[in-house]
Order: C-alpha cells, then sequence, then structure tokens
C-alpha cells in the first residue's frame, strides 16, 4: 500500500472510531432518560457501567491521532482533520459524561412521583440527540448546512430549558418536601442543556473542518 493509500486508510479508521464513540453516546443518553422516566434504577446502573468503554474509546481515539500527527507530519486539510477529531471525541465523550450524570439522578429520584410532567424534558433530550445524531453526520460528510442546523436546535433547546426551571421553581413553593427531586430535575435539565452546547461545539469544528476558519455558532 502508497503511502498515501495508507494514510487515508488512517484518517478513515480515525472517523469511523470517532462515529463509534458518538453511537455509545447516544445510546447512553437515550438509555439514561429512559431510566429516568420510567424509574429504572437497573437502567441507569447500565450506564453507568457502559462509560468506561466510552472512556477507553475516546483515548484510544487521541492516542491514534496523535500517532498520526506524529508519524505523517500531516498539513493543511489533512491536519484539520486528526484535530477536529481530537476535539469532537472530548466533546462526545463530555456529552456521555452528562449522560451518566442524568443516570445518577434517576437513582437519586428513585420511585418518587414527579412533582411536574417530563414533557418539556423529554423534548429538550430528544432534541439534543437529534443533534448529536446530526451533527455527527455532518462531520462525517463534511457538510456545513447540516452542522448549521444544529445550532438553530440549540436555541429551541435554551427555550425549553428556561421553561423548565421557570416550572421547577414555582413547584418549590407546593411541595418543599421535594426539594431534592425538583433539584435533581433541575440538574437533569442543566445537563441536556449541556449536552446541546457540546453538539453545537461539534458543529463548529465541522464549519473548522470545512472552511479552515473558526465560526461561533450560537451568535
Amino acid at each position: 500500500m502508497a503511502v498515501r493509500e495508507k494514510f487515508d486508510y488512517d484518517l478513515q479508521t480515525l472517523r469511523d472510531q470517532l462515529l463509534q464513540l458518538g453511537s455509545l453516546a447516544e445510546i447512553a443518553l437515550t438509555q439514561s432518560f429512559e431510566a429516568l422516566k420510567t424509574k429504572n434504577n437497573d437502567l441507569a446502573l447500565q450506564v453507568l457501567e457502559n462509560d468506561a468503554k466510552i472512556d477507553l474509546l475516546d483515548e484510544e481515539i487521541n492516542d491514534f491521532a496523535i500517532l498520526l500527527i506524529a508519524k505523517q507530519q500531516p498539513v493543511a486539510i489533512d491536519l484539520r482533520r486528526i484535530i477536529v477529531a481530537i476535539k469532537i471525541a472530548t466533546d462526545v465523550e463530555r456529552i456521555a459524561d452528562f449522560a451518566v450524570n442524568i443516570a445518577k439522578s434517576a437513582i437519586r429520584i428513585g420511585e418518587q412521583p414527579f412533582v411536574i410532567s417530563l414533557n418539556k424534558l423529554e423534548k429538550m433530550h430528544n432534541i439534543a440527540v437529534n443533534m448529536l445524531s446530526l451533527t455527527l453526520k455532518a462531520y462525517y460528510e463534511e457538510d456545513v448546512i447540516a452542522a448549521k442546523k444544529v445550532a438553530d436546535m440549540d436555541d429551541e433547546v435554551d427555550r425549553l430549558y428556561g421553561e423548565t426551571i421557570r416550572e421547577l421553581l414555582e413547584r418549590t413553593k407546593a411541595h418543599p418536601d421535594a426539594m431534592s427531586q425538583i433539584t435533581q430535575l433541575s440538574f437533569t435539565a442543566r445537563y441536556i442543556e449541556r449536552i446541546a452546547d457540546h453538539a453545537t461545539n461539534i458543529a463548529e469544528n465541522v464549519f473548522y473542518l470545512v472552511k479552515g476558519k473558526h465560526y461561533d455558532l450560537n451568535d
């Protein structure tokens, strides 16, 4: 295999590893909220246990990327592809960490009946999952149009976050005995909002990869 062919193969391997990491994070996100909604502690614990696989794959991606830089000394678009892979892997790993935090909140709430409807939280969660899926597809296809859609979706998550926090604050008066649950649900809303922010970071890195310039998509 020629040197360029081998390098292209390695770059493709790096992309594939990153998509695998994204898939694991998406599963963790879906399972963590399902655990919260259905009060399923076993599923929540599964999210916690599977996080070790995500951390390990994140380390493998970083090590492989650094090895490619050291061996190939890439420039221009090739170097950007490797640097962006490292940055995106970091964002995806953080997203998986927030999924773990949601699972922990589910365990802490336990069997308590919910003091608010989870409809807004679920909408936030579904948008955040779609943002992660879309932005990883945008990364793989180097599609800035799809990446821009992710930033637009972030605005809706922010709106729902504000409404959810206001609703929870109102419940503190009617349910002073449920402060622990209200706190955990507030944390969960914040975790989802941060997940959407990290998905937007990934979208910004897609722009950097394709355009070679940094863009702030939250403006």
